[in-house]
């Protein structure tokens, strides 16, 4: 059966995502703000989940209604026939959120949505009540100008949950959000440095595209537990994925001065199994020097956002700057939310993009042009 669909993702990556699904052979791609659309059937909903790099979640679209009052949103809802997809135990419960519409109230609407799935399954299952305690079903609601979305979860928790970061060191970046960076980077063949790799993200990222390591290879996904044909596709998908990967042809080079850090980077990349492409060193940024063969740096330095860090911040981007600007045949890329970096690692980027980490507006600063 074919569905519409759509991915979620950051603000500010939605074309890197629609470039993504495209790659993947996916069809009537959309994007809109912090989602892009596509159609899909069973195994493209476990390509989508598993393959891609920069989505937080895969939704399937069950219908999509105008409602201004809480009873055309229970009509809306109720119409949708539940009970020929969910078990009489599926545990479904409601997420939501509103934006701009007349139904503001995201737990009265989350409320509602409630009990017009139950309604629905009561057409089917002659219950007074549902035990939920079976496959999850994970509901998402969406109002957006009095439009409502309503969707599955077919993710379950968030795609950037690949598996191998199970501690967080200061300040993590996003999994999702490293793997926009180094596809913004157009990175593929040059040797890889992330001279200030904290807990490892970027280069874990780095190793895993290298690999060409599907991203949700270790993972279990809600769609799994739908029925016997998405577990089948599922299963079926994850054998694809692990028959593509390869050994990377490229160096991969992370450092960090913290050692707790770099220790927590290394089980990291050893629970994703990439630890043996990625060669970890306890190394201060101001250590770095000229790479042998053509190199690419991307990394994520710290930012100043606690008092009394400005100064010490402001020293870290002037060093970054005298040690990396110098550098032949070596493209820099540079993500941070300090909006005067460039006054401080001593340069004009050649291209800037606007990001988000998490709820931290950044820019990423990107060095490429051949120096004169």
């Amino acid at each position: 059966m074919n569905y519409r669909c759509y991915a979620s993702c950051a603000f500010g990556i939605e074309g890197i995502l629609a470039g993504e699904l495209r790659e993947l052979g996916f069809g009537n791609v959309s994007a809109q703000d912090a989602r892009v659309y596509f159609d899909a059937d069973e195994k493209g909903i476990a390509k989508a989940n598993i393959f891609l790099r920069t989505a937080d979640r895969v939704y399937l679209v069950l219908k999509e209604f105008r409602a201004t009052t809480f009873d055309d949103l229970f009509e809306g809802v109720a119409a949708i026939p539940f009970g020929d997809f969910m078990p009489s135990d599926a545990r479904f419960p409601v997420d939501g959120n509103a934006v701009r519409s007349t139904l503001g109230s995201v737990s009265d609407v989350q409320a509602i949505t409630k009990k017009a799935v139950v309604t629905a399954m009561q057409r089917v299952y002659p219950k007074e009540r549902f035990e939920e305690n079976g496959s999850m079903f994970n509901l998402y609601v969406n109002l957006l100008k009095d439009q409502v979305t309503i969707a599955l979860n077919t993710s379950g928790m968030g795609l950037n949950r690949r598996g191998y970061r199970l501690k967080n060191a200061q300040a993590p970046l996003k999994e999702t959000l490293a793997a926009a960076l180094i596809i913004i980077s157009q990175w593929r063949t040059r040797d890889f440095y992330d001279p200030l790799c904290g807990s490892g993200t970027i280069a874990i990222e780095a190793a895993m595209r290298a690999a060409n390591m599907a991203p949700g290879l270790k993972r279990r996904f809600d769609a799994q537990g739908y029925g016997n044909e998405f577990r089948k596709e599922f299963a079926e998908m994850r054998e694809y994925a692990q028959s593509l990967l390869r050994q990377p042809e490229m160096e991969i080079f992370a450092s960090d001065i913290d050692r707790k850090t770099l220790d927590l980077a290394r089980e990291h990349a050893h629970n994703m199994g990439v630890a043996q492409y990625i060669r970890f060193s306890r190394k201060d940024v101001r250590e770095f020097v000229q790479p042998d063969r053509p190199a690419s740096v991307i990394t994520n330095p710290p930012y100043a956002v606690r008092m009394g860090e400005e100064k010490e911040v402001a020293r870290l981007y002037q060093a970054m700057g005298e040690v990396l600007r110098p550098l032949d045949d070596t493209l820099v890329f540079i993500i941070t939310a300090d909006d005067r970096f460039e006054s401080k690692y001593g340069a004009a980027a050649d291209k800037r993009r606007k990001l988000y980490n998490g709820s931290i507006k950044c820019t990423y600063y990107q060095y490429f042009r051949k120096k004169r």
